[in-house]
């Protein structure tokens, strides 16, 4: 990013503390921060352009909100999830979108759904890059989440958002995992089209869940990697 766009991001924000804070949080949500990546106040303070201080509070509100965790040794890194949270996380992410999707049959309103069509047309043209998948999956959840008028509901599932994006790369880097992605979304949004809340309901747990699979796939060829590396060290 250039110097011109950081002054230009910073102009929105109302501190340098919430302007680190908003763009630590970006760059661990959207991947560019792996997981484990060590988080030193002095490299990140000179990183964004600002002092140590408004650095600080940024980092301690990220470690608040369970993005960063402070290890023996390390000091402060970004969070990494075991696998028994990761089946947690999905399934409670499940429960909370299929939740979504039948409340948005029930109530988005024509704005709403004009918006998801617009947003299913534009998956087809987004290319192979993970990085623009992803957000634009984001945004399609995410308007599902508006278009079900429950801002509880919404907040919880941008908590949960937010910590999928500690598992490392996106599920949708995996081979057809896109084109699967995107008829699944297409039934979703018909449902939701059609005021069907609990075939929306079933297709958006049915989506997360395949998810999952594809994640426990990813993680199991990295511990195979991994082992393999150990072994060629040892």
């Amino acid at each position: 990013m250039s110097d011109e766009a950081l002054l230009w991001d910073r102009e929105k924000f109302a501190s340098a503390a919430d302007y680190a804070y908003a763009t630590l949080r970006r760059e661990i949500v959207e991947g560019r921060f792996a997981p484990g990546r060590r988080m030193r106040e002095i490299e990140l303070a000179q990183r964004l352009g600002i002092s140590r201080t408004p650095t600080r509070q940024a980092l301690s509100r990220l470690e608040l909100e369970g993005l960063l965790a402070l290890r023996p040794r390390s000091g402060l890194v970004v969070s990494v999830l075991d696998m028994d949270a990761v089946e947690e996380l999905y399934e409670m992410r499940s429960a909370l979108e299929g939740t979504a999707a039948a409340m948005a049959a029930r109530h988005a309103s024509p704005r709403d759904l004009a918006l998801l069509a617009k947003l299913l047309d534009d998956e087809t043209g987004l290319g192979s890059d993970p990085v623009s998948l992803y957000r634009h999956n984001r945004q399609l959840h995410e308007a599902i989440h508006v278009a079900a008028h429950n801002r509880y509901l919404e907040k919880s599932l941008h908590a949960l958002q937010d910590a999928i994006a500690l598992l490392g790369p996106t599920t949708l880097a995996a081979q057809d995992r896109p084109v699967i992605a995107h008829g699944e979304h297409a039934a979703i949004i018909q449902a939701i089209v059609a005021r069907d809340p609990d075939t929306a309901d079933r297709l958006a747990r049915a989506h997360i869940l395949g998810a999952l699979d594809v994640r426990r796939a990813i993680i199991a060829r990295e511990q195979s990697l991994d082992a393999g590396l150990e072994r060629d060290s040892g």
